[in-house]
């Protein structure tokens, strides 16, 4: 499969905003207490959202794209990814979840 990847489901919007959602939390904190905890733990936490952002893209992009290099058995597995998140009410939930943006 490709490793150039387009920024499926606008999730660059998403992580803006859920970055305005952890920096303000860490600001607050800050300048209401003086606590630096979550200053610490900014980066860690805004990059763990990015890599599910990131995973969920490349995954998006992978059922819903075809790529001239892709395999056979690559050809076989999107169908099986498409025919999960459109059978199944746990694959629709997750693929929902994700697409609109992961809970802070």
């Amino acid at each position: 499969m490709s490793t150039r990847r387009p920024p499926t489901g606008a999730k660059r919007l998403n992580l803006a905003a859920s970055d305005v959602h952890y920096l303000s939390e860490v600001l607050i904190a800050f300048y209401g207490s003086g606590e630096g905890e979550l200053i610490e733990r900014y980066s860690e936490n805004a990059l763990r959202r990015i890599w599910k952002a990131e995973r969920f893209s490349w995954w998006m992009t992978n059922m819903m794209h075809t790529f001239p290099e892709a395999a056979e058995f690559d050809a076989k597995m999107q169908v099986a990814e498409l025919d999960y998140v459109t059978s199944s009410r746990a694959g629709a939930a997750a693929l929902a979840e994700n697409y609109a943006g992961l809970p802070f």
